[in-house]
């Protein structure tokens, strides 16, 4: 039987709301949103093109969610899209250089929450911790 107090969507979802907090505050100090600023530290980490699909696989977010958080980093200034030779319906996304201002504000805000987030957690713990999300998340795209 599922307990009502004691499930995993619930812990999931307050876990997320904590972790989405967070990203907001970090964010405030700056000129774009959290999951802007997620994006942003996922764009700085790529080395090849990124495309709006690379975005919506890793965050599992709709494709018009993630049109609409492209479009207001564009507006902002933060990215461009350009096409690509080989295929004209692609758009590639880069970082423009107000967007590369914001690097080590970016990378040392997440760093420092995740830091946060695994504190004092034995690696074995987050290994298993690791596992289970990674069920869960399978489980919920069968």
């Amino acid at each position: 039987m599922v307990s009502l107090t004691r499930s995993a969507a619930r812990y999931v979802s307050k876990l997320s709301n904590k972790v989405r907090h967070r990203l907001d505050a970090l964010a405030a100090r700056q000129e774009f949103s959290g999951s802007q600023g997620r994006t942003l530290h996922f764009l700085l980490a790529q080395t090849g093109d990124v495309f709006q699909k690379d975005i919506e696989e890793e965050y599992s977010i709709r494709p018009s969610t993630a049109t609409e958080m492209l479009k207001q980093m564009e507006k902002s200034g933060l990215i461009r899209r350009e096409p690509v030779p080989y295929d004209n319906r692609l758009k590639k996304i880069v970082l423009t250089d107000k967007a590369l201002q914001y690097r080590d504000t970016v990378v040392d805000g997440l760093t420092g929450l995740e830091e946060d987030l695994i504190r004092g957690i034995p690696g074995e713990d987050l290994e298993v911790f690791f596992r289970v999300i990674q069920a869960m998340l399978d489980n919920l795209s069968e």
